[in-house]
C-alpha cells in the first residue's frame, strides 16, 4: 500500500537531488562532465579548469555554454566539484550572462580572461 504524502508536501518538494556523485578536488575534475546551476540546470559542460599550480590556488572553470561559447566562472561561483558534475553558486540565468572566456595562459592572465 502507497503512503500519502503529507497534505503540506507539494510535488514540487519531491525532487530528487542531482546525482553528482563524491565530491572531488579541482584537480581531479574530469572535462566533459555538465555544470550545474543553483537552480539545478545543465549549463554547460567543463572545458578546462583553472588554477595558480604553483601555489595550489583554484582560480576558476572554464566551461562552454548550450550555445556553444565558452565562459570563465570564478572560483566562488563554484559551489561544488564532484565526479559527474560541478555545481555553482549561480542561477542559469545568471550562468547565461557570463562573458566569453578571451584564453587562459599569459594573455588571459594579462587581459583578465
Amino acid at each position: 500500500m502507497a503512503t500519502a504524502r503529507p497534505p503540506w508536501c507539494s510535488p514540487a518538494d519531491l525532487v530528487v537531488a542531482i546525482d553528482d556523485g563524491t565530491a572531488i578536488s579541482y584537480t581531479a575534475l574530469p572535462t566533459g562532465i555538465p555544470v550545474y546551476s543553483s537552480d539545478e540546470i545543465v549549463v554547460g559542460q567543463v572545458r578546462e579548469v583553472l588554477d595558480n599550480a604553483r601555489e595550489h590556488i583554484f582560480d576558476g572553470i572554464v566551461f562552454e555554454n548550450e550555445a556553444g561559447i565558452r565562459v570563465f566562472v570564478d572560483a566562488p561561483e563554484v559551489a561544488r566539484t564532484a565526479e559527474r558534475g560541478v555545481t555553482l553558486t549561480l542561477t542559469a540565468a545568471e550562468a547565461s550572462e557570463l562573458p566569453p572566456h578571451k584564453g587562459s595562459g599569459m594573455l588571459g592572465k594579462l587581459f583578465k580572461r
